[in-house]
């Protein structure tokens, strides 16, 4: 993919009005995960040809991933209306849309009116999702067929792990832990959690000196908001409530803290010699941040909301390069999240380390050997938000994280329910519901995986609620 962009950058080094350059580089920036890029090249591809099917297909499924649920359900419905070839692709990326935004009646309607796309294995597990809301038990038994012989290992887990959610709702714990439990050790490759962890590690070396030891040499950053947390730790929650504020626009789970980690890798300059880095870098590397940021966020907003996931592992990035930007530290009981984590469907080369319990707990371990003492040393303006508090006490949180982006209180931010911006995170069901505790304490029911390792980190937990 990073050779397709190559490529199509030099086509458009010749010819700015190469509508080929422009869809290829856009295709391979979103299978790069590169979105706000991704945004603006295919923009410029719809702009040279409006009716072009494929181009549609793409601008259908970049809004799918960046929210924007009428853009993208309006795009590829003309497509899977379509007898072009990629009708079927778009059926499909639609159905996601669809289910994704709860939008069942029309995936109902979708399914009920047939078509070439309901022979793609795919489409059998869009079929199955809808039958688990009135037959469960009919619909477990299609995900566990799809789970053993789907076509594709990404059909496999996808149906796998849709599967052990409906054994979980059923009360069927120990079926659904040995089942994920298989998946992750089939369709996990392995994973370098050394190294996946080593980075939190050397940022500890340098939080333990107590000292601040980056001095932002660029100028600050203005509304730029970011969480620094770990999946499934209410972090989904949090942006749909603020982004119910009409000064905030959430942009999801935007690459461009990755982007800022690797460049600063590439210099050379990461973690420690950051305070080294030439000052043009810096900008350089600060503006392609946030101009990805602006055009994500909602045109009428002035503060962006970042849900990233993985700040916290770029802390002294963050200070170097985003002086000004405000953090919100989102914690959870580890074991509710780690439960969570390993019952769930995530990237199986992206986040291996979710394949196992212990995997987990030591990713969690890392995380919070360096927050937040990470962001006090850093300098990094921030407010502390635990998942347990936030849920018993909405309005309070809410006017804590506000203030700490120097905004008023507004009570359509406690209603996250209503937001139109779909979801497409694990939390999508969760939060289209007014907020509960339902979850919390929900490790108790896989008691018997836990052992005597996590009640540190528990204990340590359950000593910072209610502190705030």
């Amino acid at each position: 993919m990073a050779g397709a962009v190559q490529a199509a950058s030099e086509m458009l080094e010749k010819s700015r009005q190469s509508f080929p350059a422009w869809l290829g580089r856009a295709a391979a920036r979103l299978n790069l995960g590169h979105l706000a890029d991704a945004d603006a090249d295919i923009a410029m591809a719809c702009r040279l040809a409006p009716n072009d099917l494929q181009a549609l297909l793409i601008r259908g499924m970049i809004d799918q991933r960046l929210g924007r649920i009428d853009r993208a359900a309006e795009s590829l419905a003309r497509v899977a209306d379509s007898k072009a070839p990629q009708a079927v692709e778009a059926a499909i990326a639609l159905s996601e849309v669809l289910w994704f935004a709860h939008r069942h009646d029309a995936l109902r309607a979708r399914v009920a009116a047939g078509g070439a796309w309901l022979a793609d294995p795919r489409a059998a597990i869009a079929v199955a999702r809808l039958r688990a809301e009135q037959e469960p038990e009919a619909a477990l038994a299609q995900m566990l067929e799809l789970a053993e012989r789907g076509p594709t290992p990404v059909v496999r887990r996808v149906a796998g792990f849709d599967a052990v959610g409906v054994l979980d709702r059923l009360g069927r714990y120990r079926e659904a832990f040995e089942l994920a439990t298989r998946l992750h050790a089939a369709t996990t490759p392995p994973f370098d959690l050394e190294g996946y962890i080593g980075q939190a590690r050397d940022q500890r070396a340098l939080v333990e000196k107590g000292e601040r030891w980056i001095t932002p040499r660029i100028e600050p950053v203005e509304g730029v908001a970011l969480v620094v947390g770990l999946p499934r730790s209410g972090t989904t929650l949090l942006e749909q409530m603020l982004d119910r504020h009409p000064a905030i626009g959430g942009i999801g789970e935007y690459e461009g803290i990755d982007r800022i980690g690797g460049d600063l890798t590439a210099m050379g300059r990461w973690p420690r010699g950051l305070a080294l880095a030439p000052r043009e870098a810096l900008g350089a590397v600060q503006r392609r941040y946030l101009d990805g940021a602006r055009r994500l966020r909602r045109p009428d907003a002035t503060w962006s909301f970042d849900k990233t996931l993985r700040a916290w592992r770029w802390l002294p990035a963050v200070a170097a390069v985003l002086p000004g930007a405000r953090c919100l530290h989102v914690a959870r009981d580890p074991r509710d999240m780690a439960i969570s984590i390993f019952l769930s469907y995530f990237h199986p080369v992206n986040d291996g380390w979710t394949a196992s319990l212990a995997s987990i707990r030591r990713v969690v371990e890392a995380e919070r050997a360096i927050l937040p003492r990470a962001l006090e040393v850093l300098g990094l303006a921030h407010e502390k938000v635990v998942y347990e508090d936030l849920v018993a006490d909405p309005r309070g949180h809410a006017e804590r994280a506000l203030a700490l982006l120097g905004l008023p209180m507004d009570d359509r931010v406690l209603a996250p329910e209503a937001n139109t911006r779909a979801v497409f995170t694990l939390s999508h069901a969760q939060v289209r519901k007014p907020i509960h505790r339902g979850s919390i304490g929900r490790w108790a029911n896989y008691a018997f995986a836990f052992d005597g390792s996590w009640d540190a980190m528990a204990a340590a937990h359950d000593a910072r609620r209610g502190s705030a």
